[in-house]
């Protein structure tokens, strides 16, 4: 007697009936749409960014063709996506979830310092991390990190571990673009060039780490700012300062973590962000808090 593994349609009809709403997959690639759908003429779906009445019985439109519909699911329409198809994705946004991509080890530690806890998925390259709460999906925020919930699709790989928590203000921030102006643009905000970090031993003396230690990790904070010459600056202020602030925590201190939040400011104003915005953003990544 054997026992086969359930075939992704039965996967998905199950993910379905518990709310999830997903589409076959082909070399990670949804179904292409059918000619009547093809550069929208079709209007697009209702529910797609740029509203439209398109019905097709076809998984067309990527993400916007995802069902909890068994019956679509099973449909003659979708059997042959289905034949082909090597894997399941499902629309976080339509479930109330969002997936934090994580697609490298660097990633992945920063996440634990910065993000916290929550269910967790092993993905070929390095992890799901999953929010209950829905945002606007991202690509490229940090380096390897990506935002998938509303009008995106990821890879179904498991329910994955660990206990899911509520979408934190952190990852929020991450896809923020209103906080920067361009750099050397008008609007009246105060940009700074930064030097190198004004941190030694006289205003530290209750560091327990090395000048190298400390320097090294403020360079590359600094770094992880000067690159994001359009957006996201502040959030990779706050990501900045978090980490950073993590390191000092078990020190006796002093650290001399006020110069070490005025270099990572002055970055921030310097490709744009307005001053108040990045002092909160530091401020509150030094303190641990949520962004």
């Amino acid at each position: 007697m054997t026992h086969d593994r359930p075939s992704l349609l039965q996967v998905a009809v199950d993910l379905a009936r518990r709310g999830v709403p997903v589409l076959p997959l082909r070399a990670k690639r949804p179904p292409a749409n059918c000619p009547d759908c093809q550069d929208l003429k079709c209007g697009g779906r209702p529910h797609m960014r740029v509203p439209g009445p398109c019905r097709c019985p076809l998984p067309c439109h990527g993400w916007a063709a995802a069902t909890t519909n068994p019956d679509f699911l099973a449909s003659p329409q979708w059997a042959a996506d289905w034949r082909h198809a090597t894997a399941i994705a499902y629309h976080p946004g339509g479930a109330g979830l969002t997936v934090v991509d994580l697609d490298s080890p660097t990633a992945i530690t920063w996440a634990r310092t910065a993000l916290p806890a929550t269910r967790t998925v092993a993905t070929t390259r390095g992890e799901h991390w999953i929010y209950r709460g829905t945002m606007p999906s991202a690509n490229g925020v940090l380096d390897d990190v990506d935002i998938k919930s509303l009008m995106s699709y990821a890879r179904w790989l498991g329910p994955g571990t660990g206990t899911m928590t509520d979408l934190p203000d952190a990852v929020r921030a991450l896809t923020v673009r209103e906080e920067t102006t361009p750099a050397g643009g008008g609007g009246g905000v105060v940009s700074s060039v930064p030097e190198r970090a004004a941190w030694d031993r006289t205003v530290a003396t209750g560091c327990r780490h090395t000048e190298r230690y400390v320097r090294t990790g403020l360079d590359r904070g600094l770094a992880r700012v000067l690159a994001r010459t359009e957006s996201g600056a502040a959030s990779a202020a706050f990501g900045a300062a978090r980490f950073l602030g993590a390191q000092h925590t078990h020190c006796p201190g002093p650290c001399g973590l006020d110069a070490i939040e005025q270099q990572i400011i002055a970055a921030a104003v310097s490709v744009g962000v307005p001053e108040p915005y990045a002092a909160r953003a530091v401020t509150n990544g030094l303190l641990g808090r949520a962004a």
